[in-house]
């Protein structure tokens, strides 16, 4: 089926625009209060001249999907390096860590995972503002698949003057923000439903800027690189529109 007119446009100028390499630096930070070493990839946009402390360039944060490597959304990093975004991904899971709780109530028995990934991102937020100047740290976008995506709205519910976006890719726990001055896109799978008040009702829709988008046929654990092309390719359109009407 051909894409629409105004994906095809958005799409065309996301490839036009990654064909300027963007420079990428995989590095461990270590945060040693809790002596933890955290695994990232930070990807400069593909046209970084006009970013400085007096024009800054926005900043976004990626936290991927429980089991996923945090390597593996190129195609949200492409999207937001085209669109002059700083992207920082986040490895939260390490090694030492205990294993996601399987049992619900997930809001209690997740809490401690959601909480570690939200310092963590904290601390990242407060140790490379400095090292980034010409970046703006205090009004970030937040990226989640999943589990990543239950962080990236804690974070936002305890930070909220520190978002200005939330995308998250079928997270299931964590509510989203119901918060007027943050802007949200969730896209959702069609295997399986969200916990009770993770979305926003009819109602909550008409009051804040959340924009719920179900996609038909799409499976939670493909919504990353490896998913299917189809699928990978609507996420980034998705992704698109709504920056471009951020």
């Amino acid at each position: 089926m051909p894409l629409p007119f105004k994906y095809f446009v958005s799409f065309c100028f996301l490839i036009v625009s990654v064909t300027a390499s963007s420079a990428t630096n995989s590095e461990v930070i270590v945060d040693k209060a809790r002596d933890r070493a955290i695994p990232i990839s930070i990807s400069l946009p593909a046209y970084n001249e006009h970013c400085s402390q007096q024009t800054k360039c926005p900043v976004a944060f990626i936290s991927a999907g429980y089991g996923i490597a945090h390597t593996d959304y190129q195609f949200a990093v492409d999207v937001f390096t085209a669109k002059s975004y700083l992207s920082i991904a986040v490895a939260h899971e390490l090694k030492n860590d205990p294993a996601l709780n399987s049992n619900p109530p997930y809001m209690a028995t997740r809490i401690e995972n959601w909480h570690r990934g939200v310092v963590t991102l904290k601390f990242l937020v407060d140790k490379l503002s400095a090292k980034y100047p010409a970046y703006d740290f205090s009004h970030l976008t937040l990226f989640g698949h999943s589990n990543g995506g239950d962080i990236s709205a804690l974070y936002a519910a305890i930070y909220p003057n520190e978002v200005s976006n939330v995308i998250t890719l079928d997270h299931r726990r964590m509510l989203l923000p119901r918060n007027k001055n943050i802007r949200v896109l969730t896209l959702r799978g069609s295997d399986y439903p969200a916990d009770r008040d993770v979305l926003l009702n009819s109602r909550e829709l008409v009051q804040y800027p959340v924009t719920q988008i179900l996609i038909a046929k799409s499976r939670h654990n493909d919504m990353y690189d490896g998913g299917p092309n189809w699928l990978v390719e609507r996420m980034s359109q998705e992704i698109i529109q709504f920056l471009q009407n951020s």
